[in-house]
């Protein structure tokens, strides 16, 4: 229950926490984050919000919602009074943008961050520089405020801790005994309990066993509690060029794994083995959709661009139709196979969609595929899950380094995020790939430009 603030003042040995625009737009239920403490929305805010509440984009959704939420909490009272949140803090409407003299000389431009930034100050000078926290998630943003001696920090919530300790699905095993890869070829699967050695594998993790010459790739099955050999297959003509990508289109053609992610940098196959694993399984689901997030350029909605929506989202789809291409190019165009593609698509059995028409949907027995997954947020990866339904499986690519959006980072982007919470899961597998296989060329590029 809210319980109106009608004093005005925040009780002390709290602190209080200014929120950015930004913030709202990444997370509409961030003003449930801050424990016990208290969250000041800046009337900037909400006048910023009213751009972004009209679209199909998560933002919009985002922003449509946060109003939503605020209104149901406010009630009938005044915003300036504020309510009692359940975690024991207050949150509170606050309307003093003033700029005082030492603020006005330094940030003369009148902008929404700057508003946003002087309310913070006036705060401080209140409350005490110490109390006060800005929250935002523009770098620069936190910058000016740390320059005149504002606490400022970035929106943890949906963050992970460390990037580098990130799961990768994978494993390599050295000085196996000889026997025991010998008896997964022959037998297929061996006890853990047999492996010899404290593995500790999660579900569907992978292993490459070696010992001198003799190597095994295997998976760990958690019903069974063994280790199964991995085998190399193609996928729709796509032949695996390494163990990673062998891995993968094991995971991506397993039907007790209904979620699958990977990540890895351009050109390691991601889209393409997973595009060729739908193909090659096409006959167990209604329809194979391939989806990415249009980022538009300078932050400008893809209404400002001409043609109808086809023409609109198409050239952002480039790359998917680039892979499904590929495919297709591994076979005679008078071949069963190159006809089936083409048929597919003009039936609708396989379509390209931008993923703000996701939304509303309910997809079941669908081979849902969802490219450049990095840009998406925490928030919007927990939606497109959401609407899968019965025989669904999603699988998530993508680079967490190589981000297209002002907000997100390679620790607070939707696919780590997944990746950091799944693991564990028995219907769940997750690889990182990390060989290029594009050409030498492309590479080349990738590790040293």
């Amino acid at each position: 229950m809210c319980v109106a603030l009608t004093t005005g003042m925040f009780p002390g040995g709290k602190k209080i926490f200014v929120l950015d625009t930004n913030v709202v737009l990444y997370d509409y239920r961030c003003i449930y984050s801050f424990q016990e403490h208290n969250v000041v929305i800046p009337i900037t805010l909400l006048e910023e919000i009213d751009r972004f509440k009209r679209g199909h984009e998560m933002i919009n959704y985002n922003a449509r919602e946060f109003t939503r939420e605020l209104d149901s909490l406010i009630g009938d009272r005044l915003l300036s009074e504020g309510v009692r949140l359940n975690s024991g803090g207050f949150l509170v409407v606050n309307t003093n943008i003033r700029k005082d003299e030492y603020l006005h000389s330094i940030f003369w431009e009148d902008s929404p961050d700057h508003r946003i930034l002087s309310l913070a100050y006036n705060l401080a000078k209140e409350y005490g520089k110490g109390n006060v926290f800005l929250v935002s998630k523009d770098i620069n943003l936190r910058m000016k405020a740390k320059s005149i001696g504002l606490m400022a920090e970035d929106y943890e919530t949906g963050k992970i801790k460390d990037i580098d300790e990130l799961y990768t699905g994978k494993n390599i095993v050295e000085g196996m005994d000889e026997r025991l890869i010998d008896r997964l070829y022959r037998e297929g699967t061996v006890p853990l309990e047999d492996m010899g050695q404290d593995l500790s594998p999660y579900p569907n993790q992978y292993f490459i066993m070696r010992n001198g010459t003799k190597s095994a790739l295997t998976t760990y099955t958690r019903e069974s509690d063994s280790l199964r050999i991995v085998e190399k297959r193609r996928a729709y003509g796509i032949q695996p060029k390494n163990a990673e990508q062998t891995f993968s289109l094991d995971a991506l053609m397993n039907p007790a794994i209904s979620l699958v992610t990977l990540s890895g940098k351009a050109g390691t196959g991601k889209t393409l083995m997973a595009l060729a694993a739908a193909l090659e399984k096409r006959k167990e689901y209604k329809q194979i959709l391939l989806a990415r997030p249009v980022i538009p350029l300078s932050n400008r909605d893809i209404g400002f661009l001409p043609g109808d929506i086809k023409e609109k989202i198409d050239p952002y789809m480039q790359p998917l139709f680039d892979n499904l291409s590929v495919i297709k190019n591994q076979f005679e165009e008078d071949s069963q196979e190159f006809r089936r593609i083409s048929e597919l698509v003009s039936n609708g059995k396989l379509h390209i969609m931008a993923l703000a028409y996701i939304r509303g949907r309910s997809l079941s027995k669908v081979y849902f595929i969802v490219d450049e997954a990095q840009n998406l947020t925490p928030h919007e990866v927990k939606t497109i899950i959401t609407r899968a339904g019965e025989g669904t499986k999603i699988v998530f690519t993508g680079d967490p380094y190589q981000i297209d959006t002002p907000y997100l980072d390679s620790r607070s982007n939707g696919l780590t995020y997944l990746i950091d919470k799944m693991k564990g899961q028995n219907l769940y597998a997750h690889i990182t790939l990390e060989k290029g296989e594009r050409s030498h060329l492309a590479e080349l590029a990738s590790d040293l430009l």
